[in-house]
C-alpha cells in the first residue's frame, strides 16, 4: 500500500485559502480533501463550487471531494466542472447508490462512497468493484477537530479483508481524529489514504506534521 496524507482544507485558515492551498501543492501530501456539507445532511455548511474553483487554480495535486450533503446525484457533474478529480458520496446521503457512482463516472471522475460510523462494512459489499475508493469516517461527520473512534480500526481492517476476497484493490480512505498519533495504527488496519484536517493546520509547522503523518 502506498500511503498518502490529504490534509482537509475545512481546517484551513478561509481568510487565507489560497496561501494555505500553496502550502499543501508544496508539502508531502499527494491529496487535497474538500468537504462539502449542505446543512442537512450534517449540521454545518461549508464550501461549494464558488470555493472549490480558487482551490482547483492553486494546486495541481489530486482534488478529493466529500460530498456530505443530500441527494449527491443532483450535483457531481458540477462538482467534476468546477475541477474534482475524486468525488465521494455518503451511501445514507442517496436512494440509489449504484446510479450516483455512474453520474460521477460520466461526469468523468473517480468515484469514492463513504459510511458513517454507525453504518456497518456490510452494506458496502456488492458496491465495492463498482468504486475507486470506500471512506470510512472516524468520527461524526461535519466538524472538525473530533477524537478518533477507535471501533473505526476493526471497519477498516473488515473492509480490506472484503476487498481482497472480492480481488480488489479498493483505495481505503480514513476521516476523522487523524494525527501523527494514531497514523500508523490506521495505515496497519488497511487504510491507504489519511485525511487530517486539524492536525495538519492546527500544527506550527503543518508540512513537517503532513510528513510526521506519512512516516508514522
Amino acid at each position: 500500500m502506498n500511503r498518502t496524507v490529504a490534509p482537509s482544507m475545512l481546517s484551513a485558515d478561509f481568510g487565507h485559502l489560497e496561501r494555505d492551498t500553496r502550502m499543501v501543492d508544496a508539502s508531502a501530501a499527494q491529496w487535497v480533501h474538500i468537504d462539502v456539507m449542505d446543512g442537512v445532511f450534517v449540521p454545518n455548511i461549508s464550501f461549494g463550487f464558488p470555493v472549490l474553483k480558487p482551490i482547483r487554480r492553486a494546486t495541481s495535486k489530486l482534488l478529493d471531494v466529500h460530498l456530505m450533503i443530500v441527494e449527491p446525484e443532483r450535483y457531481v457533474e458540477r462538482f467534476v466542472e468546477a475541477g474534482a478529480d475524486l468525488v465521494t458520496f455518503h451511501y445514507e446521503a442517496t436512494a440509489d447508490p449504484a446510479g450516483c457512482i455512474g453520474r460521477i463516472r460520466r461526469a468523468g471522475a473517480k468515484a469514492g462512497i463513504s459510511i458513517k460510523p454507525g453504518t456497518p462494512a456490510e452494506v458496502l459489499h456488492d458496491l465495492l468493484a463498482k468504486v475507486d475508493l470506500v471512506l470510512v469516517m472516524s468520527v461524526e461527520p461535519g466538524f472538525g477537530g473530533q477524537s478518533f473512534i477507535e471501533g473505526s480500526l476493526a471497519k477498516i481492517a473488515q473492509l480490506r479483508a472484503m476487498a481482497r476476497e472480492q480481488g480488489l484493490e479498493t483505495i481505503l480512505e480514513v476521516d476523522g481524529g487523524i494525527s501523527a498519533r494514531n497514523a500508523r495504527a490506521v495505515y496497519d488496519a488497511g487504510a491507504d489514504v489519511l485525511v487530517a484536517g486539524s492536525a495538519v493546520f492546527g500544527a506550527a509547522d503543518p508540512a513537517a506534521e503532513i510528513v510526521r503523518i506519512l512516516e508514522a
